[in-house]
């Protein structure tokens, strides 16, 4: 080969190199391009979810009072007995709380899952107050959560009567007096007097067919009786008025309690002349707690969105208990999970490949879900271990762990500025929702707050105690107290045993 040719060809070969140099930045950067523009579509999904997440889940104030009209409306339409009233407003017969004064031995009896508790305090009057208490909690093997009634009940007295074999000498029982138990029994129960009631339905895992139309104070006093255990039940009262009574006992201002846990209720001080189904004699109080079961509240105010429908859709109880799915910690973090699981499908947020285990129900709890909204360390490390552990995504951005925290915050608002509306119905229903036209002082009025949703989950409780005192304004704000009472519900059962003693009228 020539020079010349030589030259030529190394000529055309650089000039080839050239080309494919190009041609393969340009496939490099058209990729570079593809992939941007993937990216950025992902983004715009994101953000079109997020924006309709954050519409549908709305609470603005305008809303809440008329959710809290809603409530009222409900509240009313209960007491006067209206069988179609989402709220049942139960009368409790309870109509003397603790006042302070009383004094003595008295036991405690909580029964509302696969644990029991058996309490005994000695109180001592105004000045003492509680003396001493203490309890013990037992666990119900599970062949007796589907036994015989009888079976079920003579574990329970047993128990019960070895505690009392336990009694020390700083508890002193009055010479030729009978032991009185208050009896805290947590399932649906069509209460008959003070100290009776028959079990609607078992719940919480129980099924226990004998017990069903029976009088479940009737079960446990038999079964004291087999033991030979003389004690008598002077109260059976719901977890929710156990804590109205045991705040009451610490701050007699308290007109209400709201449990805010796994599941919500609230009962509150009524009344008695404006509960028009009450046919007895007006108690000499003049009072009657009224338990509102306010977890079954419904109405077309309420901002449903499609993850709650779908949710409710696919419970063991749709269309019940509205309120409660939308509020309470058994949900708040399924409600989370459904909204990441769209994210995933819709707009790729955990990458092309949804998590396996994000599809499924329930995965993720409230308390992943407070832990997450909780981490303020500037990389979100807790929330990135939370995903990786719960959801099974190993490997997240922090832009992802940023998005997962601002839903957790949306669901957690929405739930605690509902939970406000409630109570804030509640204070309108009894008047005490603005300061008195005459001018004269609004009474001091306290609400008594109970249930890990509020004491564990901060960012909960903050945003319901600020939403509470947006509604009221400023001025009857400054006279509304949110309380935690906590374990209310233990020692609120034997203070009710205490006030509606058989013994009141002697001491």
């Amino acid at each position: 080969m020539g020079k010349a040719a030589a030259v030529g060809t190394a000529v055309v070969v650089c000039a080839a190199v050239g080309v494919a140099v190009v041609l393969a930045r340009r496939r490099r950067q058209r990729k570079a391009e593809l992939v941007d523009a993937a990216e950025a579509d992902r983004k715009r999904r994101v953000a079109a979810v997020i924006e309709e997440v954050e519409s549908r889940l709305a609470t603005p104030t305008a809303l809440l009072r008329s959710i809290s009209d809603a409530m009222v409306s409900e509240m009313e339409r209960g007491l006067c007995g209206d069988i179609h009233a989402t709220l049942k407003m139960l009368i409790t017969y309870v109509d003397n709380l603790p006042t302070g004064d009383e004094h003595g031995l008295f036991y405690a009896l909580d029964l509302g899952g696969t644990n029991f508790r058996v309490l005994r305090v000695q109180l001592g009057g105004r000045e003492k107050r509680v003396v001493k208490q203490q309890y013990e909690e037992v666990s119900i093997p599970p062949h007796l959560m589907v036994g015989t009634s009888m079976e079920l009940f003579d574990f329970i007295a047993a128990a019960l009567a070895k505690f009392v074999d336990t009694e020390g000498d700083d508890f002193h029982l009055p010479e030729g007096r009978q032991r009185e138990l208050g009896f805290t029994f947590s399932f649906p129960v069509n209460q008959t007097s003070i100290s009776s009631g028959t079990l609607i339905k078992w719940t919480k895992g129980f099924s226990i067919n004998g017990t069903v139309g029976e009088d479940v104070v009737s079960e446990l006093s038999n079964a004291m009786e087999r033991q030979g255990l003389d004690m008598k039940v002077t109260a059976l009262v719901n977890d929710t008025v156990g804590t109205l009574a045991g705040g009451r006992y610490m701050d007699n201002d308290v007109v209400a309690a709201v449990i805010l846990g796994t599941g919500t209720n609230a009962a509150y001080v009524e009344y008695a002349n404006a509960i028009p189904k009450w046919n007895g004699l007006l108690p000499r109080s003049g009072n009657m707690v009224i338990n509102t079961e306010w977890g079954s509240f419904k109405s077309d105010k309420l901002p449903l969105s499609e993850f709650d429908k779908a949710m409710d859709f696919e419970s063991l109880n749709p269309g019940e208990q509205i309120y409660e799915k939308m509020i309470s910690g058994m949900y708040l973090g399924e409600i989370v999970r459904r909204i990441l699981l769209k994210l995933a499908h819709d707009a790729s947020l955990f990458g092309d490949v949804v998590p396996t285990k994000l599809e499924q129900p329930f995965v993720l709890r409230t308390p992943d879900m407070s832990a997450m909204h909780h981490d303020s360390s500037h990389d979100l490390k807790i929330l990135g271990a939370k995903l990786k552990d719960v959801v099974g995504v190993p490997n997240t951005s922090l832009e992802v762990r940023y998005i997962t925290r601002h839903i957790c915050d949306i669901v957690a608002e929405r739930g605690a500025r509902l939970a406000a509306a409630g109570i804030y119905g509640i204070l309108k229903k009894l008047g005490r929702d603005k300061v008195p036209s005459d001018g004269s002082k609004m009474p001091r009025t306290v609400i008594a707050l109970d249930g890990g949703l509020y004491e564990h989950y901060k960012k909960f409780g903050s945003c319901l105690e600020a939403t509470l005192t947006d509604l009221l304004g400023e001025d009857a704000s400054s006279s509304v107290v949110a309380k935690l009472a906590n374990d209310g519900s233990g020692i609120g059962a034997a203070l009710l045993a205490a006030s509606h003693s058989q013994y009141a009228e002697v001491d």
